[in-house]
């Protein structure tokens, strides 16, 4: 899997905003790239609302925010509207862009693993969790210098192991 330190790699995909999406398009600002293993389910929810509850915190730093999972684009524009969510989702129908990142899982998912990548596209940290709450907390730690809020219920039960992220 891509390790701290690592550049990301630069992939393609249809996105949400109904164009073609280019992770390199984003340079020049830090970055929240988060796969997440389907869209709809509670845990996936429940970490795609907690981002977005962050956004305009985030967007006030300049940080941007994109997920990731091998759903269709259908169910990617039907899980955004659902959430409200104010950043775009990319499908990953044939599971390439998993694949690059080395998070395809069980069944042909991806795994829920998150990247916060600095302005010039290099990962400052990966959260490999299946803890929602954790990829949200990690990100505003690095990014807002906020430690997490505990009153948050915690969903999804035990880690993976988080690189780089102390535990709550």
């Amino acid at each position: 899997m891509i390790q701290p330190g690592d550049v990301a790699p630069d992939f393609e995909g249809i996105s949400t905003q109904g164009s073609g999406f280019r992770l390199s398009s984003l340079r020049g600002g830090p970055v929240i790239l988060y796969f997440y293993p389907r869209a709809g389910s509670l845990g996936c929810t429940y970490e795609s609302i907690g981002f977005a509850k962050e956004h305009p915190a985030l967007k006030e730093r300049g940080v941007s925010i994109v997920g990731v999972s091998v759903d269709s684009l259908s169910d990617q524009r039907a899980f955004l509207e659902t959430c409200s969510l104010p950043f775009p989702l990319v499908a990953d129908g044939d599971q390439a862009i998993a694949r690059r990142f080395e998070v395809l899982g069980a069944f042909g998912h991806a795994r829920r693993v998150t990247f916060l990548l600095d302005a010039d596209g290099r990962v400052l940290q990966v959260v490999d969790s299946i803890r929602p709450g954790a990829h949200v907390t990690a990100a505003k730690r690095t990014f807002l210098g906020r430690p997490a809020d505990e009153s948050l219920p915690r969903a999804g039960g035990a880690s993976r192991g988080t690189a780089g992220v102390p535990k709550p």
